[in-house]
Parts: structure tokens; sequence; C-alpha cells
């Protein structure tokens, strides 16, 4: 079995090599946005959806329970899809003329 030998400028090579392989994936990684802010702005919170569509705490659990409002629950946490409520608003627009 052979042995080989690591010199010090082998690793000074290494650590630069190295170096720059992680400021290219940082900065190709912080010019477009990640997977959790983007999730983040497909997905609403309880509050932000009373605000949107100005009901109360109650109003919204109602319409959680009667399978108005589609919605996900993690944890304590419970999420809606943006794009599904918003279709449901477009869907109930009524004409007030």
């Amino acid at each position: 079995m052979a042995a080989n030998i690591i010199t010090q400028e082998d690793l000074e090579q290494f650590r630069i090599e190295l170096m720059t392989e992680l400021k290219e994936l940082f900065q190709s990684n912080f010019n477009q946005p990640s997977t959790s802010v983007q999730s983040l702005d497909l997905l609403l919170k309880s509050h932000q959806i009373q605000k949107m569509l100005k009901i109360s705490p109650g109003t919204l659990q109602n319409l959680r329970i009667n399978g108005t409002i589609p919605y996900s629950k993690i944890g304590g946490v419970i999420l809606y899809p943006r794009e599904e409520i918003e279709q449901l608003i477009k869907k109930n627009m009524r004409n007030t003329r």
C-alpha cells in the first residue's frame, strides 16, 4: 500500500480551492430566493387571512370547519394557500351594482 505525503503547499492549495467554491456557491444562492422564502409567499397564517378578509377568528374557524377555506396544520400553526384563497375570493365575487 503506497503512502501519500501531503505537504503544506498541498493544504494551502486545497484551502484556496475550497474557499473559491464556497464563495461561488454563496453568491449563486444569494442571488436566488431560497425555497423557504418562496414558500412563505405562498402560504398565509390565520392573522393574515383575518386581515385580508376582514373577519374574526371565529368566522375563520367556521370557514375551516365547513370546508370553505382549505388549510394545513403543522404543529400548532394553521397555514392557508394564498393562491386558493385568492381564487375563492374571485369565485365568490358579486356584482355590486
